[in-house]
């Protein structure tokens, strides 16, 4: 009978125990909680203070400072003096300040509030851009090696006699490191063929370092080495094999395609039913596309880990499966992307016994 009774009394205080453990665990959550809180809203540790408050709390001050960035831009495009670029640097950072904010805080917000913010921060950014091409022109094209070369190739009078739709597009591809597609080497207006280039030091780095592939149907593309952008459009059936991208790479327009890219910036328009296995250092974008899946970077050529090294490309990110859909801003998964399957991805890719094709 002691026995029982023991057993009994152990079982109780151990119980007790656990649920006094759980009151403190569930005490100190609220601690950090409310602390965070008090850091956002200036205020002391308040225990009435509600999820909903919170969140609203902090709406509203993302929304201010929303504003005000807003406004700033709006007098300096306004007034397009090249001396503004100080101002226009000091907006950028209030931009990070608040994209960290965000960050900060992402725990307690909703999902749909998150993403809604990270958005209108990327809509802020585009703006920041916008405006520094309309103070400051030309940015892009300050850096020239050959001089009489260039000056033959782009024209200082070319952005003068182009329509508003053109200049806005050519803005657009230049803040993405591209500068003249017309003139940029590449495989244009091919159909089941099998294309082939190795970029050297010289090409990667120089004016030939960006590459376009243009209206290619059934066609095996593999691009070895670094090159410093590169442009993808009207590609039907096609599989592009590619190393490193010092820069960005630009999709418009893709259909049944899969591509095997590593680049710092991956931007994705009008593609449908493409697989995309990607080393990428941001999270990839897509827009009015669908059925497009994504899995990990499967390329292999000889050299080609001291390529992605140089190119700042060495490392795995992760951000393949970190896709943002500019045309899905709700709370639940984008339907228009997916992880691929394991079993549905192809092997590793090697293309080292490949020559060039002109």
């Amino acid at each position: 009978m002691e026995e029982t009774d023991q057993s009994s009394h152990d079982i109780a205080a151990a119980a007790a125990a656990d649920e006094t453990l759980e009151r403190k665990h569930a005490a100190m959550l609220e601690r950090l909680s409310n602390r965070h809180l008090s850091r956002l809203s200036g205020k002391p540790d308040s225990n009435s203070a509600t999820s909903f408050e919170s969140t609203q709390s902090f709406l509203t001050q993302f929304s201010q400072s929303k504003l005000s960035i807003e406004s700033h831009l709006s007098r300096i495009r306004e007034n397009a003096d090249p001396n503004r670029k100080p101002d226009l640097e000091s907006i950028s950072l209030e931009i990070s300040s608040l994209e960290k904010l965000v960050a900060e805080n992402s725990y307690f917000l909703p999902p749909y509030e998150v993403r809604t913010c990270l958005n209108t921060i990327a809509q802020l950014r585009q703006s920041v851009d916008d405006v520094t091409s309309l103070v400051i022109p030309k940015k892009k094209f300050s850096f020239k090696n050959k001089p009489s070369k260039k000056a033959t190739t782009v024209p200082a009078e070319k952005e003068v006699v182009l329509s508003e739709p053109e200049i806005k597009l050519n803005v657009g591809l230049e803040k993405l490191g591209f500068r003249d597609l017309n003139a940029a080497p590449g495989f244009r207006d091919r159909d089941n063929e099998v294309l082939v280039k190795e970029f050297n030091r010289t090409e990667s780095t120089g004016q030939n370092g960006e590459f376009t592939l243009s209206n290619l149907r059934d066609c095996e593309v593999r691009l070895k080495g670094r090159l410093r952008a590169l442009f993808m459009d009207k590609l039907i059936n096609c599989k592009v094999y590619v190393g490193a991208v010092m820069g960005s790479v630009l999709i418009e327009g893709a259909e049944g395609c899969v591509f095997v890219l590593a680049s710092h910036q991956i931007r994705i328009h009008n593609a449908k039913n493409c697989d995309f296995y990607l080393r990428v250092r941001s999270r990839p974008i897509i827009e009015d596309s669908n059925g497009v899946r994504f899995a990990p970077y499967c390329l292999s050529y000889q050299g080609i880990e001291k390529d992605l090294t140089e190119a700042n490309l060495g490392e795995e990110t992760g951000n393949w499966m970190n896709v943002d859909d500019f045309r899905w801003l709700r709370a639940v998964q984008s339907p228009n992307w997916s992880v691929l399957p394991e079993n549905e991805r192809i092997g590793m890719v090697d293309v080292s016994n490949v020559g060039n094709v002109d």
